[in-house]
């Protein structure tokens, strides 16, 4: 697996981050990120602004170029397929997280009704245990991401733990951060772009 990948892919969807944030979130060693992340910052495709890590315009271009060569690895027609049943949970999830953040159309919730959040937080179990299947097809599909099924299991046990802000909230590895980040890795997978992506409606 290309750890470089990896850790420009998550920089870039970060837009700015730390070293610990991306160990966390790729599995990979705290010593490994630090190795990598001084020859990217070296090789001038990463800036570390005070402990702040930044893609460069130049670590875009190598990102692009990466992700190319990986797709060429990966079985097109069995992604497109995958990617195919991934818009359609996706379309279930993304109503799920509106649902959490809105009581009826425009409405924010303030969560003071535990009766509806657990309402939601039932329907997150049931797409997380559906989605399984899915998502082993994608990590046998790409490696790469085989980092998620963690990623999601861990922010769902913390809600279950009684910390909902584990669901949506950004900023931290929450549920819908892992899945964002997960969408944007298929997006590129599938030789996609989030503009197209946000024209069919699947993608904001």
């Amino acid at each position: 697996m290309n750890d470089k990948l990896q850790i420009l892919q998550l920089v870039r969807l970060r837009g700015r981050t730390t070293a610990a944030d991306v160990a966390a979130s790729t599995g990979l060693s705290t010593d490994s990120v630090d190795s990598v992340v001084r020859e990217l910052c070296d090789a001038g495709l990463v800036q570390d602004l005070r402990g702040r890590l930044k893609l460069t315009g130049d670590g875009r271009v190598e990102l692009t170029e990466l992700i190319a060569a990986e797709r060429e690895d990966v079985d097109q027609a069995q992604m497109s397929a995958a990617y195919h049943d991934f818009s359609s949970v996706n379309a279930t999830f993304k109503q799920l997280v509106t649902d959490w953040q809105l009581v009826g159309e425009d409405q924010p919730n303030d969560h003071t009704d535990a009766a509806y959040d657990a309402a939601v937080i039932s329907r997150l179990e049931g797409v997380h245990t559906d989605f399984r299947p899915l998502l082993e097809r994608l990590t046998e599909l790409a490696p790469r991401l085989k980092m998620y099924p963690a990623r999601f299991d861990a922010a769902l046990t913390k809600i279950r733990d009684g910390d909902n802000s584990w669901l949506a909230r950004p900023l931290i590895d929450s549920y819908h951060t892992a899945w964002f980040e997960l969408h944007e890795d298929l997006i590129g997978l599938a030789g996609l772009t989030r503009a197209e992506e946000a024209a069919a409606g699947r993608a904001q």
